[in-house]
């Protein structure tokens, strides 16, 4: 039996009727002998699969009139149990209960990986009187839940234990530092300190306030909530100091400038203001959750070393990263690229990810991120589910030594011993308006690897610029054009106007001449239920001569990554399909480009293990007695 791709006509257009001769010829590479013992097992359910494949991509609006009124009149989506239990991620950490966002202090300690993160243990949202709850792992996906670790039980925190970081000093000992918030007349911020009850302790289980708190306030001149959540500490020889940054802003003046000051310490409990401001950017508001730390020059590199300063700016609720020049003497960070300055060009995320923070990994030598991934559905849903929000997969830090331009951020690679069956496929041509079903057991839990190139006599026909594409804002995967879109769908119902999640490239030519790509994902059909967020969201990816344009997408439930270019450019969505779930969901790829076909070189599609919380206890949890 031959394989072929399936034509849709407008793949995300009006709907179209479709018609048997309208199925395209799939081009096949003469080596993919994987593909082809894949493909037989298709062969009994060839009708079936020519009706469902060629249906599901087809556009309109989902939700008939009859699915209005009801969500309507019910105040929200009538979610099942089923859903809703669906919707809880599989190997992305997130608590039995409750609501969850920042993670803070992450650290490696005695063979232990801790996260502590913003918890409140009595809603499903952010309020006032803010705790830290604590899990620890040995591979960053195995998680062991402990006793809550920071209460808001002093005058100077008694509103909430914000985020913080925790510095190791040289000697092998830990200092938290973190954000109180008092219980004054009027609210105040204050940085606090904490030190673990008992160093022997490798859970780290009790930590201690010291009796000097609050140790920080803030600047004058600053809004008494305005200067929040310090950076774990680096030591400074020039001085022999221990400095931290903490971010806060400028309103005065008619100014809105994000700014970030920085001080310096011997003993955690004095601290001495550096004169000026390290950074300062306007128009970018509060910068929270800042970060800062050097990438690039390491043991295989000559290149210099460059430093990366990021913030989460509390306006618009995304993470900005820049890549500069740190002069320690005079107190100043220089972007290399004004106009990738902080807070207007380079993002860690393009979709949902918030309030991330970075730790070195002393056991594998890496720097590793994480974030919080909140909802985008409504907080009716969330009451019903009883919880809220995931924590991002871990990822590594690198300088993309290629480019120099940008960081690469890329899963843990613990990540892949989740990994069990595999599907591959390779040399897969679909032509322009068509779809191409993957066969798998299960696609709630995937971790997908795929390669594409275009008909390069196709892109070199295209000589019209087209200067105006924007993931955001162009239609996602339902704009066409000559390059693009094309990629995976995932999480993708089998009816005409089913649910999917499209995770696509489009390229285009450049005023310059040269190529232009983006990478995005498009949400907008991910959900019937009208009380979601859909956006499309994404941003374009540096793409080198003779690079393959390459993704990478872990699909865990209600929550999709994507990463380009070897984590270029990364991407996270929350989805809430109400049909796409189970065994009803399915994986495609497809190219909506009008002008050139695209050849998927290599596709790989993993199913994913769960990783539950507290189920592993290791023996040597228990032999530690306090």
């Amino acid at each position: 039996m031959e394989s072929r791709a399936i034509p849709s006509g407008a793949v995300y257009a009006a709907l179209l009727p479709f018609a048997a001769d309208d199925v395209a010829q799939v081009k096949e590479d003469h080596h993919s002998r994987r593909w082809r013992a894949c493909f037989v097992l298709m062969a009994a359910s060839a009708v079936v699969a020519l009706l469902v494949v060629a249906s599901v991509f087809v556009g309109g609006r989902m939700a008939t009139a009859g699915d209005a009124n009801d969500e309507d009149g019910a105040g929200g989506f009538p979610w099942s149990n089923e859903m809703l239990q669906w919707q809880r991620a599989g190997y992305h950490f997130q608590p039995e209960r409750n609501f969850m966002s920042d993670p803070n202090g992450p650290v490696y300690y005695r063979g232990y990986y801790h996260l502590f993160y913003q918890y409140n243990p009595k809603g499903v949202a952010w309020d006032d009187g803010m705790e830290w709850g604590h899990v620890v792992s040995r591979d960053l996906l195995h998680w062991r839940t402990l006793p809550l670790a920071m209460l808001p039980d002093h005058w100077y925190d008694i509103k909430g234990v914000l985020s913080g970081s925790i510095t190791a000093l040289s000697n092998g000992s830990l200092i938290m530092m973190y954000t109180g918030v008092t219980n004054a007349t009027k609210m105040v911020e204050v940085q606090c300190l904490a030190v673990p009850a008992d160093p022997n302790d490798p859970l780290l289980r009790d930590w201690t306030k010291h009796p000097a708190n609050p140790v920080l306030s803030h600047p004058v001149g600053i809004k008494d909530m305005d200067f929040r959540d310090p950076t774990s500490a680096w030591f400074d020889e020039s001085d022999a100091t221990w400095r931290t940054l903490i971010g806060s802003k400028d309103d005065h003046q008619g100014s809105h400038a994000g700014i970030a000051f920085m001080f310096k310490t011997k003993n955690f409990l004095s601290f001495e203001r550096v004169p000026g401001i390290l950074h300062r950017v306007e128009g970018t508001g509060m910068w929270e959750c800042i970060d800062f730390y050097p990438v690039g020059g390491g043991n295989n590199s000559s290149s210099e070393v460059l430093y990366v300063i990021k913030a989460s700016m509390d306006d618009e609720r995304h993470d900005y990263y820049s890549l500069g020049r740190y002069d320690a003497a005079a107190n100043t960070w220089t972007p290399v690229d004004t106009e990738l300055d902080l807070g207007i060009g380079l993002r860690y995320d393009w979709g949902k990810l918030y309030a991330s923070t970075t730790f070195y990994d002393p056991a594998n030598k890496r720097r590793i991120m994480l974030g919080y991934v909140g909802e985008t559905d409504s907080a009716r849903s969330d009451l019903a589910k009883g919880w809220a929000s995931v924590q991002s997969i871990p990822r590594t830090v690198t300088l993309d030594e290629k480019t120099r331009t940008n960081l690469l951020l890329w899963p843990v690679e613990e990540v892949e011993t989740l990994r069990s069956n595999a599907t591959e496929i390779s040399g897969i041509t679909l032509d322009t308006s068509s779809v191409f079903h993957i066969p798998l057991r299960q696609s709630s839990q995937l971790d997908i690897e795929a390669s594409f190139r275009l008909d390069a006599s196709a892109v070199a026909a295209v000589n019209e610029a087209e200067v105006g594409y924007n993931c955001s804002s162009s239609g996602g995967a339902a704009a066409r054009g000559a390059l693009g879109p094309f990629g995976l769908l995932v999480h993708a119902a089998g009816d005409r106007r089913g649910e999917q999640t499209a995770i696509y490239f489009y390229v285009s030519r450049a005023l310059d001449g040269g190529l232009r790509t983006s990478f995005c994902n498009d949400e907008s059909r991910s959900s019937r239920a009208r009380d979601v967020v859909t956006r499309v969201v994404g941003s374009t990816v540096p793409v080198l001569d003779g690079e393959a344009l390459s993704m990478r997408v872990l699909v865990d439930h209600s929550i999709v990554q994507s990463f380009a270019m070897g984590g270029r450019s990364a991407v996270t969505s929350r989805v809430y399909p109400t049909e796409a779930i189970y065994t009803a969901a399915g994986v495609y790829l497809f190219n909506n480009a009008t002008g050139a076909g695209v050849t998927a070189e290599k596709v790989v599609v993993h199913q994913m293990e769960s990783s539950p919380n507290n189920e592993v206890i290791l023996a040597d949890d228990l032999a530690y007695t306090s």
